[in-house]
């Protein structure tokens, strides 16, 4: 259709190039049309149209290409609407159900998937075999198992052991500015002011020491300049059940990002939890194995982690037990946090969740390495001093 757009416009004699085509493209990527056909026009039209003399024509190619589409939309819009009621609704599990679930390992998960896809020819839902939606099936989404594999969608009851699709999450934002400052203000107290260098900094309390002990004889005492030494590495949390905290991280980032008061700073991310790698972007197209992690960052730097720590058991402690189904981590998420932890001397954990939901199995097995601390102004200032004064726990 939008392409049937852009012949009409030239047929109507709008001199439409192929530079305004692809900025109004981007545009709609970005959302700015809101979904919404009127806000598209507006759009359109101030991206397309150079002159007001050329409204009447755009306006006449609008209406070639889009008239009617309204209406569609809205027999559309009744036929979800009448579906979504008649939706089959949530199963709740007994005791004895769910223990039988959660019996099934990742490699069972797996074969039963690949026999499902074979038999499977049709959409089902509120199932508990096939693959599907809102039922009790091990496969799908928006339903409820213990110990499944969440294919597309959004989970029921966050408890999937892994996740078969492209993981594609949202970069965090450098330049908010919301309590970006009290943020920033907090990470001053990281500071690690050393004195390296030449000496070519006038001492005038050691100048004045020394000239009392000679007498009034004039000494002059030299020393290296107090240069900060701080280094930090930040690994963030992204994606799934960290959507909701997108903007109290993104302020941290952007804070963090911003500082003045570090000597460096890195940032990268994963998805619930540190396997053997991470990754530079959002969209985990450019990793980083933890091997070359510990050899470009020394043991001096401190490191933060930031994450709700809330998973699927087996995807922290067992090998291959990663979300990504077409993954395979070599060992347990857990060795790879024991690892981090001993290699780097100072190091803490800012959850976003409130301190009264860290009952979570993984929450619990993920404080026993790391300090953890709720990501608010006070948990960070807790977490800076822990940084500050505070070895890493023998692991």
């Amino acid at each position: 259709m939008l392409l049937d757009f852009f012949y009409d416009l030239r047929r109507h004699g709008l001199k439409v190039g192929l530079q305004e085509w692809h900025v109004l493209l981007e545009a709609l990527c970005k959302g700015l049309h809101e979904s919404q056909l009127t806000s598209f026009y507006h759009l359109a039209r101030a991206i397309l149209v150079h002159s007001e003399a050329d409204f009447d024509a755009f306006d006449q190619a609008f209406a070639s290409t889009f008239q009617g589409i309204e209406s569609e939309s809205l027999v559309l819009h009744e036929a979800l609407a009448e579906w979504l009621q008649e939706a089959a609704q949530l199963k709740y599990l007994s005791p004895e159900e769910r223990a039988a679930m959660q019996a099934l390992d990742l490699d069972e998960l797996r074969r039963l998937l690949a026999e499902r896809l074979a038999e499977q020819k049709k959409r089902h839902e509120g199932g508990n075999r096939f693959i599907g939606t809102g039922g009790t099936s091990p496969f799908g989404h928006s339903g409820y198992h213990p110990s499944g594999l969440r294919i597309g969608g959004e989970g029921g009851s966050r408890s999937a052991a892994q996740l078969a699709e492209e993981r594609r999450f949202r970069e965090y934002r450098r330049d908010l500015i919301l309590d970006v400052r009290q943020i920033k203000v907090a990470l001053r107290g990281l500071r690690d002011l050393r004195r390296e260098g030449s000496r070519d900094e006038l001492d005038l309390e050691a100048t004045v020491d020394r000239t009392s002990k000679n007498a009034g004889e004039l000494e002059i005492c030299w020393r290296a300049p107090r240069r900060n030494n701080l280094k930090v590495l930040l690994l963030m949390d992204v994606g799934g059940s960290m959507s909701p905290h997108a903007q109290v991280v993104g302020q941290l980032f952007s804070a963090a990002a911003q500082s003045k008061h570090f000597r460096d700073f890195h940032a990268y991310y994963f998805h619930n939890c540190v396997y053997d790698q991470v990754y530079e972007d959002a969209f985990f197209t450019r990793p980083l194995p933890l091997l070359e992690l510990f050899a470009r960052y020394g043991s001096r730097y401190k490191l933060v982690l930031v994450g709700d720590a809330m998973m699927h058991p087996m995807e922290l402690l067992h090998e291959g037990g990663a979300l990504n189904f077409w993954y395979r981590n070599a060992a347990p998420g857990i060795e790879r946090l024991d690892q981090l932890a001993s290699h780097f001397e100072r190091a803490a954990w800012l959850n976003p969740e409130r301190p009264r939901f860290w009952t979570h199995t993984t929450v619990h097995a993920i404080r026993r390495v790391f300090e953890m601390f709720p990501l608010t102004l006070d948990g960070l200032g807790r977490a800076v001093d822990h940084l500050v004064r505070a070895r890493n726990r023998t692991i």
